[in-house]
């Protein structure tokens, strides 16, 4: 077993997508990588990692030689095996969508889970917490979709002239963004040179809070006087439609 270890190791196939692909917990798939002999595994499972290595029997395994072509291949195996078993577990939640959404979302969720299950650190789950809030704001700031279009290009997964948003305020922005990241990669820009700029960030965000804030507090100034004219102590699914009438009738006063 030591030799299969050491192939999966220079696979790069990790423990989480290996146990994905066998439909195994990682623990048991552990447990299996701990016997003296594939031949003590299940004979399902024994056949699943034969398939997936496209060798018949585990003295084969001595034999194989891992070059670019047979690491595509198994790769290409995996993928396809941890997909479906994958799909099986999340589409169940996705009726309503057509074909091409249930894959891809499939295919997101499927990602999200197995990073996380990777990478414990605090800094994983704060990049995956921030990418939630990145999604929760697509529909409010248009420029998100661009910066995603960039990077989608950048890294070779869409031809740099497809625009699929606003052509023209996509061009710019990729435009500007591009001349960003470049002046960011080559040190032109160093801490001390864009220490004002970097504050002049942070007095906006400080007073879209404020603003947010007081609009806040607003509403719930405007909610409890709704409520005491109303004569209803709380909102509820009876009165919750007279009450935000009431609270538009009172905002509207101060126009």
């Amino acid at each position: 077993m030591t030799n299969l270890n050491n192939l999966l190791l220079e696979l790069g196939i990790s423990k989480v997508r290996l146990a994905k692909y066998l439909g195994v917990s990682r623990q048991m798939l552990y447990n299996y990588l701990a016997m003296d002999s594939l031949s003590l595994w299940p004979k399902e499972k024994e056949v699943k990692l034969l398939s997936l290595l496209n060798i018949e029997n585990e003295d084969d395994i001595n034999n194989i030689t891992i070059d670019g072509d047979y690491i595509i291949e198994v790769e290409n195996r995996l993928n396809d095996g941890v997909k479906d078993s994958s799909n099986r577990e999340v589409l169940a939640d996705l009726k309503g969508f057509n074909k091409k959404e249930q894959e891809l979302l499939s295919d997101i969720i499927n990602l999200l889970k197995e990073k996380l299950s990777e990478d414990k650190t605090k800094q994983a789950y704060t990049t995956y917490l921030y990418l939630y809030h990145y999604l929760q704001s697509m529909e409010t700031t248009e420029e998100l979709r661009y910066i995603l279009a960039y990077m989608s290009k950048s890294m070779g997964f869409t031809p740099p002239l497809e625009f699929a948003f606003d052509k023209d305020k996509q061009f710019v922005f990729e435009s500007i963004l591009f001349s960003a990241m470049t002046l960011y990669h080559t040190g032109g820009a160093s801490k001390s040179k864009i220490a004002e700029t970097h504050k002049r960030f942070v007095q906006d965000i400080e007073l879209k809070n404020e603003e947010k804030l007081t609009r806040t507090q607003e509403l719930n100034t405007a909610k409890i006087q709704a409520l005491r004219e109303l004569g209803y102590s709380e909102i509820n699914e009876e009165n919750a439609k007279e009450v935000l009438e009431k609270i538009a009738e009172i905002q509207s006063r101060k126009v």
